[in-house]
């Protein structure tokens, strides 16, 4: 990876500790307080032992030394009960935080943003890379900063008993630090390619489950097994990468503790041989000062070990920070603000430029040279000029690519615009989002129904949708004989992935779901795609009910629905080459009359213009 991307990467982590609150000073805090306890304990033992066996004192004499250690024994294992909990703490709040931060981001991008990744992908987003963060800031970042305090408190205390002590752990210490930067600097490389080949797997995977049908149909079963045997050898690979510099970074850091402990406890067992008479400023050797610090030695080196060893987690955290960090830093193109009117706007609007708008009035819609373009900029629709009030039953039909669905994006605050795009006489861009998003009612070719019951898929947790009116809006969409049948009614639990349930009765209690809304306007995507002829009659009924006193505007392309549309708009390639009704549109020669004939097909358009 390059250094300054792991940089950038670093400082970027750092600065979202602020979510984790006072836990993450909390964790250092007892951190340092086991630290001192361990000092205290070695203290006591020491001065114990040098008393019994050398200045052959009794037992007695020490009786407080014993209690204040016995008492030391569980305050220790509180501590770090203490700590553990904290730092967990720290990391859940940081995690809750980030997941967040990425669902309103999603959720601001929208739809067609999304599909841009595989569904497995996202998954891997949401919920691998953002749990991998859970060490760095539970774990690494409190270590750093005891990495630091502990050993200078005992390095200033060995100094003070014996300098040449002291030097040891001096001069041995940044052994540990500069393995753990050499096995660092491809830990994070290796990390970020793990994350790479798990996003890769985990949308190929899904995909692929969700298209089994499909895969078993064209026989292509034994293909994508291959292949998804391919990804997985390849997570293997690189996770098992992942897992030898964790090892061996382990490893390498216990051998130089040991070496230095080792060299420590050499010192010591020449000096009380008498072979060497340095290092205690001219006062001499006693046992107590041999056993304090040879029991503070290992825990000198301990939180450098551990540092090493968490130093592991950061290279997780920065493998997983790269997408993160691109994710909530992503900002929509704005479009080159090149127009032939007077107004411009963009999805960039400023927040404090959001403006009221009256709800109580009838919404009123009003597009004027309005250029659509995704989101790395690039145009999709425009430009479009057309209008639509209360009342209104307005249709989009063109070939497939023509830019219908962009134009419902765009409506739904999900596509940045060129142009004007008013609602009730103000700019999209400046108004509230959630606001606008409450007075509209969405039906799409594949429903989306959720995990939970009738009832809750209906009202989406509106609390002011009654059991009476729930069932009012099943029973327009032709859905109330299907629920009366079942055990618990309203209550029936829809499973996972709309099981059990036909792609006409989920789609019926969708259109329930969107009638319940009560909104002004209704935004319809094909909303009778792949569904047999009574079911679709059934919906084109409860829709023609339901928006006689709101708006409607359908993206279809079945031209033998739109008698009772009052408007239809021919979209080719991204502008509007036809519009008018559809006796209108019948009677003149153009792409309309070309797609009614595709759709009936060319005997009956023979036997039709005879």
């Amino acid at each position: 990876m390059d250094k300054s991307l792991e940089k950038q990467l670093t400082t970027w982590l750092k600065e979202q500790k602020t979510s984790c609150g006072f836990f993450l000073n909390l964790t250092v805090l007892f951190g340092l307080l086991t630290g001192f306890a361990l000092m205290l304990q070695a203290y006591l033992l020491s001065t114990i032992l040098h008393g019994i066996i050398i200045s052959e004192l009794p037992k007695s004499a020490f009786t407080n030394d014993f209690i204040l250690l016995l008492v030391l024994i569980p305050i220790r294992a509180l501590l770090a009960f203490a700590r553990e909990r904290s730092s967990f703490e720290a990391g859940k709040r940081l995690r809750l935080q980030i997941r967040k931060a990425v669902l309103d981001k999603l959720s601001e991008l929208g739809p067609a943003f999304i599909k841009g990744k595989p569904a497995g992908s996202w998954a891997s987003i949401v919920l691998e890379q953002i749990e991998d963060l859970q060490d760095f800031y539970a774990r690494y970042l409190p270590q750093m900063l005891l990495a630091g305090f502990i050993p200078l408190c005992i390095l200033i205390v060995v100094f003070s008993l014996n300098w040449t002590a002291g030097l040891i752990l001096l001069t041995t210490a940044p052994l540990i630090p500069l393995f753990m930067i050499l096995v660092g600097m491809g830990a994070a490389d290796a990390n970020r390619k793990n994350f790479s080949a798990l996003a890769q797997l985990s949308g190929h995977f899904m995909d692929r489950l969700k298209g089994l049908k499909t895969l078993k149909l064209f026989n292509r079963s034994a293909a994508e097994i291959r292949e998804i045997e391919s990804a997985s050898e390849s997570f293997r690979q690189r996770t098992m990468s992942v897992l030898r510099l964790a090892f061996l970074s382990s490893a390498v850091l216990e051998f130089f503790g040991a070496v230095s402990i080792a060299v420590l406890a050499i010192y010591f067992g020449f000096s009380f041989l008498g072979h060497l008479n340095f290092g205690d400023y001219g006062q001499g050797i006693s046992l107590f000062t041999g056993l304090f610090i040879l029991m503070l030695a290992p825990e000198f080196y301990q939180p450098l070990r551990d540092m090493g060893t968490h130093y592991h987690a950061k290279a997780l955290a920065i493998g997983a920070a790269e997408e993160l960090k691109a994710l909530l830093d992503y900002q929509v193109e704005t479009p080159t603000q090149i127009n032939t009117t007077d107004h411009v706007s963009n999805n960039n609007t400023a927040e404090n430029s959001i403006q009221a708008v009256d709800w109580t009035a009838p919404i009123t819609l009003q597009a004027s040279q309005l250029n659509v373009y995704s989101h790395d900029g690039i145009k999709l629709v425009g430009p479009l000029s057309f209008s639509l009030k209360k009342g209104e039953q307005l249709a989009l039909v063109g070939p497939s690519g023509s830019g219908k669905t962009s134009l419902l994006n765009a409506l739904l605050g999900f596509l940045p615009y060129q142009g004007s795009l008013l609602i009730n006489g103000v700019e999209l861009n400046q108004i509230d989002k959630s606001q606008w998003r409450q007075q509209l009612a969405w039906l799409g070719q594949d429903p989306q129904l959720f995990h939970g019951s009738i009832f809750e898929n209906v009202t989406m947790g509106d609390s002011n949708i009654s059991a009476q009116r729930v069932e009012s809006c099943l029973q327009k969409a032709a859905i109330w004989d299907f629920v009366e049948q079942q055990d618990q009614g309203v209550n029936h639990a829809i499973a996972e992935q709309m099981a059990g349930l036909s792609v006409g009765q989920a789609q019926r209690i969708a259109l329930a779901r969107a009638l319940a809304q009560d909104a002004q306007l209704f935004l319809l995507d094909e909303p009778t795609a792949s569904l047999d002829q009574h079911s679709e009659q059934a919906i084109f009924s409860a829709l023609s009910e339901a928006t006689k006193t709101s708006a409607s505007l359908m993206v279809t392309h079945r031209l033998d629905q739109l008698q009772s549309m009052q408007r239809i708009l021919v979209l080719d390639k991204g502008m509007i080459v036809q519009q008018g009704d559809f006796n209108t549109l019948n009677l003149q020669s153009g792409l309309f009359k070309q797609m009614q004939q595709d759709e009936i097909g060319p005997t009956n358009s023979e036997e039709l213009n005879l």
